[in-house]
């Protein structure tokens, strides 16, 4: 039997538009809020992320707490909080309640966080769970303490503070105080645990103190081993060769120049006049008109020719890598027996985007990997605890033959590999922010960082090994002295054998570069 037909404005009268706050509501994994262990060190990473960037944006030494206490079954009360600016009033609910939203999502900029989703997102995990706002309390220093309880319109996508109190600040603090409940997680010390995103940050921070209580009220305090802060990353213009027709369209409209051709000489890096009459031969086009008249055909046409011209690479004083130096400080945290580090030159991926490959090595110490080599993965000094496999960088150590570099069985070496990528875009294989996409460059140039850090390892191992074999042989030679001793002093008719013995472990030692 045939059903009746339905008309085109029955079918649409459902039709409605969903925010983007609703759309990560319902499909919260793809932030990383998946798994009890996991959710819960993905909203903490979210805070302490929030609260190191604050710290360096105002120039101040980061000192940070975090506290997990523990209100029942799987629900638990995080407290984050930081000595950096504090945040003004008006801005609370757009920081905490708007997602794509904050300072830096829309520039071309290194930073932890590049989505403004973050922060918002833990904002609205803590309150689909527990029906509960987050708490903010923050102040300037010279400002009240102001105390809102933010929650997220997810059908508007805007922060609601629904409670606000201000106090005297008599003490002066400044900074800010993030309290956030959360159920359906769990506390334990795993690999992907809160404590080892911290010990993980630690290492990649090295200028941060950072105290961890647990819910249990074990302190744990990663001090500082530096005591300067980072150069700030400069916001950089685009380079024409990493543009789409689309991002030259988006420009072009907001762009304040008159014409194409002034839009293209100061709104991009490494356009000279001589390459604007390059431009404007190859792609046949007047570059007299304004640029927010520019269709997409001529958009396509111009970045065609930007693909045909041979652009000097982009500025790379934009990137702030970690360092060597930190890098290895930061890697005392292991207590290793060798460690070494290289930071590599700015190479580009897509053509025009910046990056910078940072590798340290450590061999032994306080080494975490349970069957062998520990992959400890950054962006942009940011540790990249989940979704291993799928990353880059992953794929870019397990590549090398690490035999080569004296490593003679990976999965039982007590080995640790560092990698850190920087660059103003970090190609995230998803919204969750814990894996590298698979970029030729990128992938090519992690690999070159390993085997110029390998080559040091290998010296290492190998005068490790020699001295072992030292070790064996004059243990051997030891261990035969008393017997040889009295062999001897009988055949050399001697009644003390005792300075015959004592002889021959100075030889011993002479011979292995030992004292006896």
């Amino acid at each position: 039997m045939n059903q009746e037909q339905r008309h085109a404005n029955d079918i649409f009268k459902d039709f409605r538009v969903q925010s983007v706050s609703e759309f990560f509501r319902k499909n919260a994994a793809m932030l990383g809020y998946t798994g009890k262990i996991r959710s819960l060190t993905t909203l903490i990473h979210e805070g302490v992320t929030n609260a190191l960037d604050a710290c360096e944006d105002a120039r101040i030494l980061p000192n940070i707490k975090v506290e997990i206490e523990e209100l029942g079954t799987e629900h638990y009360r995080i407290t984050i909080e930081d000595n950096a600016s504090g945040i003004p009033l008006s801005y609370i609910p757009e920081v905490f309640g708007r997602m794509l939203a904050g300072s830096k999502a829309h520039r071309n900029i290194q930073s932890r966080g590049q989505q403004g989703i973050g922060i918002s997102g833990a904002v609205m995990y803590s309150q689909v769970t527990t029906g509960r706002p987050s708490v903010v309390l923050t102040s300037t220093g010279d400002s009240p303490v102001v105390k809102c309880d933010v929650q997220i319109d997810v059908e508007h996508n805007i922060g609601r503070i629904i409670h606000k109190k201000k106090r005297v600040n008599k003490e002066g603090w400044r900074g800010t105080k993030l309290i956030f409940e959360v159920k359906e997680v769990l506390y334990n010390k795993s690999r992907y645990s809160p404590y080892n995103y911290l010990r993980m940050t630690s290492m990649s921070n090295p200028h941060a103190r950072i105290t961890f209580v647990e819910p249990d009220g074990t302190r744990i305090i990663f001090d500082r081993s530096i005591d300067t802060v980072p150069r700030s990353p400069k916001e950089t213009r685009p380079h024409p060769k990493g543009i789409t027709p689309h991002d030259l369209l988006l420009m072009a409209r907001y762009t304040d120049k008159r014409t194409i051709s002034s839009f293209l000489l100061h709104d991009f890096v490494r356009i000279s006049s001589a390459r604007i009459r390059d431009i404007e031969k190859l792609s046949n086009l007047s570059l007299n008109k304004h640029p927010k008249k520019l269709t997409w055909k001529e958009a396509e046409s111009l970045v065609k020719a930007f693909k045909a011209i041979k652009f000097v690479a982009p500025p790379t004083d934009g990137l702030i890598p970690i360092g060597d130096e930190s890098i290895k400080k930061g890697m005392e945290v292991i207590i290793p027996e060798f460690s070494y580090s290289v930071t590599r030159s700015a190479l580009t991926y897509k053509g025009g985007i910046p990056f910078i490959v940072e590798v340290g090595v450590a061999y032994g110490g306080n080494h975490t990997g349970s069957n062998g080599m520990d992959i400890i993965r950054y962006a942009n000094r940011a540790p990249l605890i989940f979704d291993q496999g799928g990353c880059a960088i992953t794929e870019a150590v397990n590549s090398v033959d690490w035999k080569r570099y004296g490593v003679r069985d990976d999965d039982k070496s007590p080995l640790t590999v560092f990698v850190n990528l920087v660059s103003t875009h970090i190609p995230y294989t998803s919204a969750g922010k814990q894996a590298v996409a698979q970029e030729e460059e990128i992938y090519s140039e992690i690999r070159n960082g390993i085997m110029d850090a390998g080559r040091s390892l290998k010296s290492f191992l190998r005068g490790k090994r020699r001295a072992h074999e030292k070790r064996k042989k004059m243990d051997t030679l030891r261990r035969y002295a008393p017997e040889t001793a009295s062999a001897l002093s009988s055949l050399l008719k001697m009644k003390n054998s005792q300075k015959v013995e004592e002889k021959l472990y100075t030889i011993i030692g002479k011979k292995y570069g030992e004292k006896a």
